[in-house]
C-alpha cells in the first residue's frame, strides 16, 4: 500500500513540475513569439485597435492610411494610390511581417517611436484612444507622376533626388504591383494575390528595379572611371591617348572594339574630355587596365561593394577586385562592362557625388515625422557617406558631362535655357539579348537642384536599337523639366 502511494505522490510531484516548466516556458520563453504569431487571434485584434499613423508625400498625398471598419478589427491599412508608390510604401499584412516604410517606421507608425509628443500626452490624460505619428516622405507626388510617365510601360526605373541632402524625390520602379489586396482581411485571397506575384522569383513585381536588382552600368559608369583617372593625378582633362579602332586585351588574342567599331576621332588621339563626351570605348577600357585599384577604391568611396543605406533596403552594387590572371576584366569594368553591376539607385549616387563637389550624400526618404497634433516629432539631418573626391576633380567632371549634353551622346537632354550634366550608357547584357539603356543627369549645372538616372532594361520598346541617348535620355530630361516647372529653377 505504501508503495502505491508513493508511485502516486512521484506522478503527481512530476505531473506539477510539468506543469510549472510549461507555465514558465510559455509566459517567459515563448510569450514574445505567441503574441506575434500571425494566427494569433487575440494579438490581430490588438494590431488593428491603432489607427496607424499615415504615410505622406512631401506635398500632402495621403499614399497609405487606416479607415475604421465596424468589424472587430477596428482599422484596415490602405493604399490610395496603390501601384504608384508600392516599392516605397511596401505593405502590412493581415498576417505576416510588414515591408518598405510601413517595416521601416513601424514603431512611429503605431506611436511607439521613443519620443514622447504633446498629442500622447493627452491621449493618456483624456483616454483619446491610440493613434499613430505621420511619416512624412521627401517624396513628390508630381514627381512621382512624372517619373512613372516617362518609363510608361518599359521594365526599369527611374530615380530623382536632392545632391545636397540626398532626399530622394521620386523613386519609381516597373514591373509594380497593387499592396492593397495583400493588405485584405481574407488571408486566403490575400496570400492567392501574393502568390501570383512570384514572390520567390528575383524578377519578381515585388522587387524594386530601382535598389533591388543590379545591372552592368554601361558607359555611365565612365564618369566613375574618368573620376578615379582625375584622382589618382595622373590624368587631366587635356590628357591625351592614342585612339586606335580596337585595343589587344592582355593574356589573350582577343581585342576590345568601340561600339561603332571604328577609332573615336579618327585622328590617331584623343584626349580624356572628349573621350567622356563621345563615350570612346578603348579610352576607357585602357584607363582600366592602367589604374584598377583607384578606380576600385573610388567606385566603393561611391558606394559600391556593400548595400546603400536606405531605409527600405538595397542590393548591393559591385565592382570586383581583379586578379592580375583575369586582367582583361580590367579593361571591361572600366567602362562598366563585366562583373561591374549597379542599381539605379547607386547610378544617381554617381551623378550626386559629381553635383555635390565629391561630396557622397546618404540617400533617404523621411523628410518629418509628426504626431497627430502636427507637432515636429523628427525631422533627420542630412548625413554624407564621405568624400568621394575632390571638389576640383569633380568641377571637372562636371564640364565633361555638360559637354555630353551640348554636343556628345547626350543631345537629347537637353533644355533650353538650362546647363544639363549627363552621361549615356548602352549596357550589353546576357548574350543575344538587347541593350541596357541607362541616363545620369544633374541640373542646372553650376547650382544643381536634382539629380535624374534612368535605367531601362533591354531597351525597352527599342529593343536591339536601343541605346542611352535614344531611350534613356529623353525621360530624365522629361523629369528635370518636371522639377523646374514645380519649383521654378
Amino acid at each position: 500500500m505504501e508503495r502505491q502511494i508513493r508511485r502516486v505522490g512521484i506522478g503527481l510531484i512530476a505531473l506539477f513540475l510539468a506543469v510549472f516548466v510549461q507555465l514558465n516556458y510559455v509566459q517567459i520563453f515563448a510569450a514574445n513569439d505567441i503574441a506575434n504569431n500571425g494566427a494569433n487571434v487575440r494579438a490581430l485584434i490588438k494590431k488593428y485597435s491603432v489607427k496607424r499613423g499615415s504615410i505622406v508625400t512631401s506635398d500632402g498625398v495621403e499614399i497609405a492610411k487606416s479607415v475604421a471598419t465596424n468589424g472587430k478589427y477596428k482599422y484596415k491599412r490602405t493604399y490610395p494610390e496603390g501601384e504608384l508608390y508600392a516599392h516605397i510604401t511596401g505593405y502590412l499584412p493581415f498576417a505576416g511581417e510588414a515591408t518598405g516604410i510601413e517595416a521601416a517606421y513601424d514603431d512611429d507608425l503605431i506611436g511607439e517611436g521613443g519620443t514622447l509628443s504633446m498629442q500622447d500626452i493627452q491621449d493618456r490624460l483624456l483616454g483619446s484612444g491610440e493613434r499613430g505619428d505621420d511619416v512624412i516622405l521627401s517624396i513628390d507626388s508630381r514627381l512621382q507622376e512624372a517619373a512613372r510617365d516617362a518609363l510608361g510601360d518599359n521594365v526599369g526605373a527611374i530615380v530623382a533626388l536632392d545632391p545636397q541632402t540626398g532626399e530622394i524625390r521620386a523613386l519609381y520602379s516597373n514591373p509594380t504591383f497593387d499592396p492593397n489586396p495583400i493588405a485584405s482581411f481574407d488571408a486566403g485571397a490575400a496570400e492567392d494575390y501574393y502568390q501570383s506575384l512570384d514572390p520567390n522569383s528575383g524578377t519578381s513585381p515585388l522587387v524594386s528595379v530601382a535598389t533591388s536588382r543590379t545591372f552592368p552600368p554601361g558607359s555611365t559608369f565612365k564618369v566613375l572611371t574618368a573620376s578615379a583617372a582625375l584622382e589618382s593625378g595622373r590624368y587631366q582633362p587635356d590628357s591625351t591617348f592614342d585612339d586606335p579602332d580596337e585595343i589587344d586585351l592582355p593574356l589573350t588574342d582577343q581585342t576590345l572594339t568601340n561600339y561603332s567599331h571604328q577609332s573615336c576621332t579618327g585622328t590617331g588621339e584623343i584626349d580624356l574630355f572628349t573621350a567622356l563626351r563621345i563615350s570612346c570605348d578603348t579610352t576607357f577600357a585602357m584607363i582600366g587596365l592602367k589604374i584598377p585599384d583607384d578606380i576600385r577604391e573610388m567606385a566603393e568611396r561611391m558606394g559600391f561593394n556593400e548595400p546603400l543605406p536606405l531605409e527600405t533596403g538595397t542590393a548591393p552594387s559591385t565592382f570586383p577586385t581583379i586578379e592580375d590572371d583575369e586582367e582583361p576584366l580590367r579593361a571591361y569594368a572600366g567602362i562598366g562592362q563585366g562583373d561591374v553591376a549597379a542599381t539605379t539607385l547607386q547610378m544617381a549616387i554617381v551623378a550626386a557625388t559629381i553635383a555635390n563637389d565629391g561630396e557622397v550624400p546618404k540617400p533617404r526618404l523621411l523628410h518629418q515625422i509628426i504626431d497627430a497634433s502636427a507637432g515636429v516629432v523628427n525631422e533627420p539631418e542630412p548625413e554624407t557617406l564621405g568624400q568621394a573626391m575632390s571638389a576640383t576633380s569633380a568641377a571637372e567632371v562636371t564640364d565633361m558631362m555638360v559637354a555630353v549634353v551640348d554636343s556628345g551622346t547626350g543631345t537629347n537632354a537637353q533644355i533650353t535655357g538650362v546647363e544639363v550634366a549627363g552621361k549615356t550608357g548602352t549596357a550589353q547584357s546576357a548574350e543575344g539579348a538587347n541593350p541596357h539603356a541607362w541616363f545620369i543627369s544633374f541640373a542646372p549645372a553650376d547650382d544643381p537642384q536634382l539629380v535624374v538616372a534612368v535605367f531601362v532594361q533591354n531597351g525597352g520598346s527599342f529593343g536591339a536599337e536601343a541605346t542611352g541617348a535614344l531611350v534613356a535620355a529623353p525621360m530624365a530630361k522629361a523629369v528635370l523639366e518636371a522639377d523646374r516647372r514645380l519649383r521654378d529653377w
